[in-house]
């Protein structure tokens, strides 16, 4: 209280900043006017100490703007809040828990993220008083403290849980080992928001498992089974997503006697009435699998949960003008969902089944959610799902009215979902099933038109397979035209499902493309001409994938002058600003590496200046310090679509050209770095994904000239690492290879924080397929593990199972590391420990270690 009498408003300043809040919040109001005269006052050292007696104290004053107030506050304190005078921090720490039991719900929620901002800057530790007054809130019988106190908890445990399983001076125990019986209790509360807040805190310490949790887990677990059943739709979700979490974790946590249980729960959760519940219980099935838990736990329940998951596939939306109208491409997009995209994109990062996440119609959802868990479930059971699944399916295809065709549709999805785990059972009627799908390519509804193209892309191998005789052939021709006519099409939701299938096919088929080369330049370039904007990038794509199967093939007159001139003519019309420069620039690296020299002919001097820097690594040409300056600003661009494909651009540069960055490296560093922030998450993941793989790349470039920016990459790594369960799977495994990459090169700045981040690390190594860049992740891991050993000893089985998740190591260096490390840890647990650590992972795991000479 002494501070606070040292520091006191002037009457003339808190007027004149509640009358700019109040005119801030109007919707009439000069906003960038207001916002500059806001931002003059944070010259003045005690703004943001008007900005807590404004939230805290101006009783008189609306609701509204006490929470602007408060809000301007954390946004502040976010950057500002370590060069404040300590004096001024301790005023505003102050004022604020005095808020956590405000009767207004509306400044108790807002205090919580205050709260939390000042947590992520002075740390716990910084704010003893902080722990004391939330335990007293929360043991209070006033639901105002209790529900305030528990929404500031669960803003610390969402933005910084590791900070509550910290050891703090003054404390006998970690906080959360004195948080989480409290925690536990809430699970009875009559109030639905204690009940929520409670679960979605603990929940948020899965992936962590720190010991206290650990220790409690049968307490958890009889907690969940009682909430599975709470009439809230939000804390059954949230029960769903801590099963998922733990099959994750730990999939033993959940074995005999729970797991039958949890099983029979979530079928019901996968149908519940409320989408998200049904959502987030589907995640469970494909979880299942890749946890690699015993089939047969699952088999008994597969003729259950097979037609739950093929109705929860049917399209959903009751609009179906969305659905049936033709579209212009040039109108305005429509909320609509097509399918899972499966094919796998040239822009960097890109998930298959969530791509080009800025567009409502790619949002994750149970459509999507199911036909992944259905695709997983047949990658485990094979054909032993068909006498199940294809009677409904030969039901749905079988109509053939308007009113069904919603069924039909779910039908040819299910059919490409099961495309690769069933094969060896559906290849011996593969034939019919093309024959049947080929018609439905020019089906009325355009929804159909465009999962028929994803589903016949899933058969693309099988497709080209079949052309060793005549009839194989002309089916393989069949689609082919099938997809071209597709990618003309008027529905621009059916061009990119064509232009995504037709890529896949040119992978499958190669130098089989090449009879049909120029009536596919054809097609493409007259959906070059008739595309807008957006659907311009799958064309390149198309173009691009082209260019790489039939190589050389390509260079012959006839051909580039089908192809050349249009683009060449598009390259010269844009600006080195304009919007759609890079994933052009993508698509003609392309076909300069197809081409070679023969390509030069066509370059022209407007191309010749990125033809050096990306083919040739000449620095002498023209305006290439322009071209450099336009990709940064591209980079932050307010346009998602044009960051993905700046960032893109930017990692094909670190791989070819790296000198080339090099006068700001620095700045592509930090940018890249901060489309991997919270906020920036929510908005592209395919941003993040893209920003993520270029920092990699960047990284094994330019080595230790990484090291100024290296631990804030880090710190915006770690965290998606620790939230895996919540985020895209693929911006995960690139947070996982990028670590790996900057732990490679700097292993000493990595090394003494790896025990933060070891196990979650780990985990996503294990769901990475063999290839480079997962070589390269695991030359991190080596190296940092042996600079720092200990660093690893709580995450050993975690690394084991990374490890294990190798089908083969092709490297020899590397090969010889891994077994080096499990070598030293061996001959480092001579107590015992190291059996133990055996003892603790699954016998397949144990079988593969064996590869590495340790038993």
């Amino acid at each position: 209280m002494a501070t606070q009498a040292l520091w006191q408003p002037k009457e003339e300043g808190l007027r004149e900043i509640c009358g700019l809040l109040q005119q801030n919040i109007s919707p009439t109001s000069d906003k960038t006017r207001i916002w500059q005269q806001l931002q003059h006052f944070t010259q003045f050292p005690d703004f943001n100490n008007y900005l807590a007696f404004i939230f805290a104290r101006s009783q008189g004053t609306s609701v509204e703007i006490r929470q602007a107030a408060g809000l301007l506050l954390k946004n502040n304190l976010r950057s500002a809040y370590k060069s404040m005078d300590p004096a001024y921090q301790q005023y505003i720490k102050s004022e604020l828990l005095p808020c956590l039991g405000a009767a207004d719900k509306h400044i108790r929620t807002t205090v919580g993220t205050i709260i939390s901002a000042i947590v992520q800057q002075g740390r716990i530790l910084g704010w003893p008083e902080l722990l004391q007054a939330l335990m007293q809130c929360l043991d209070s019988n006033d639901i105002n403290h209790m529900e305030g106190a528990m929404d500031t908890l669960s803003k610390i445990c969402e933005d910084i849980p590791q900070e509550l399983d910290s050891d703090v001076p003054g404390l006998a125990g970690r906080p959360i080992d004195v948080f989480l019986p409290r925690l536990f209790q809430f699970f009875q509360s009559p109030h639905a928001s204690l009940r929520k807040l409670s679960l979605g805190s603990i929940n948020q310490f899965i992936m962590l498992m720190p010991t206290a949790l650990y220790l409690s887990m049968d307490q958890f677990l009889r907690g969940l089974f009682v909430l599975a059943n709470d009439p809230a739709a939000d804390i059954r979700k949230l029960v769903c997503s801590a099963f998922v979490q733990l099959i994750e974790v730990n999939p033993s946590f959940l074995e005999q006697p729970n797991m039958k249980s949890i099983i029979e729960f979530m079928l019901q959760a996968s149908k519940d009435n409320d989408d998200e519940v049904a959502l987030e219980a589907c995640e469970f099935w494909s979880a299942y699998g890749e946890a690699q838990l015993n089939p047969e736990l699952l088999r008994e329940f597969l003729q259950r949960l097979i037609p739950i998951l093929l109705s929860n596939m049917v399209y959903a939306n009751d609009d179906e003008s969305l659905i049936d109208a033709e579209e212009d491409d040039s109108q305005p997009d429509r909320d609509q969902d097509i399918r899972p995209r499966f094919h796998s994109s040239r822009f960097h990062g890109s998930d298959d089944m969530n791509d080009d996440d800025d567009d409502s119609l790619n949002v994750w959802n149970l459509r999507k959610c199911s036909a992944a868990g259905l695709d997983i479930i047949s990658n485990i059971y094979r054909d032993g799902i068909l006498p199940t699944l294809m009677p409904l399916v030969e039901a749905k295809l079988s109509t053939s009215d308007d009113e069904t065709w919603k069924e039909r549709e779910a039908a040819v999805l299910a059919l490409g979902a099961v495309a690769e785990g069933c094969i060896e059972g559906l290849y011996p009627h593969l034939a019919e099933i093309v024959a049947y799908l080929i018609p439905v390519l020019d089906d009325k509804f355009p929804l159909l038109r465009s999962i028929t193209c994803w589903t016949l892309s899933r058969f693309s191998k099988f497709i080209v397979q079949g052309m060793v005789n005549q009839k194989g052939t002309e089916q393989f021709n069949k689609v082919l035209m099938g997809l071209l006519r597709r990618i003309l099409d008027t529905n621009k939701r059916v061009q990119e499902a064509a232009c995504s299938a037709f890529a896949t096919l040119e992978e499958e088929a190669a130098e089989e493309m090449v009879p049909y080369l120029e009536t596919i330049l054809q097609h493409l370039m007259c959906a070059f001409g008739r595309y807008q904007r957006r659907n311009l990038r799958i064309v390149y794509d198309a173009i691009s994938t082209l260019a790489d199967a039939v190589a050389v093939e390509l260079n012959q007159p006839r051909y580039l002058e089908i192809l050349m001139p249009p683009l060449i003519a598009k390259w010269q019309q844009l600006a080195d600003s304009d919007k759609d420069l890079f994933p052009l620039l993508e698509c003609f690296t392309s076909i300069a590496q197809a081409l070679g020299t023969g390509f030069s002919q066509f370059a022209g001097p407007v191309f010749q200046r990125c033809l050096n820097i990306i083919q040739l690594q000449q620095l002498a040409k023209v305006s290439q310090s322009n071209l450099r300056d336009v990709l940064l600003q591209c980079c932050v661009d307010d346009a998602p679509d044009v960051r993905q494909s700046a960032l893109a651009l930017l990692g094909d540069l670190a791989r070819v050209c790296p000198v080339y960055l090099r006068p700001s490296l620095s700045n592509f560093l930090n940018i890249a770095a901060k489309q991997l922030g919270s906020p920036e998450l929510q908005e592209s993941i395919s941003v993040a994904n893209n920003a993520c793989w270029a920092i990699g790349e960047l990284a094994i470039k330019v080595r230790e000239e990484v090291s100024p920016v290296l631990m804030t990459v880090i710190s915006c790594l770690v965290p998606i690492l620790h939230h895996a369960e919540g985020l895209n799977r693929s911006l995960v495994e690139n947070s996982a290879i990028t670590l790996g990459r900057l732990a490679w090169v700097c292993p000493e700045l990595v090394s003494p924080h790896m025990e933060h981040f070891m196990q979650p690390w780990c985990a996503a190594l294990s769901m990475i397929r063999d290839d480079v860049e997962k070589e390269d992740a695991f030359r991190g891991l080596c190296a940092i593990v042996r600079l720092n050993p200990s660093g690893a000893l709580n995450s050993l089985v975690y690394m084991c199972r990374a490890i294990a998740s190798w089908q083969v190591i092709r490297s020899e260096d590397l090969h010889n590391e891994v077994c080096q490390v499990l070598h030293a840890y061996k001959q480092m647990l001579r107590d015992g420990s190291w059996e133990r650590c055996l003892s603790a992972l699954e016998p397949p795991v144990k079988d593969k270690l064996s590869k590495y000479e340790v038993r």
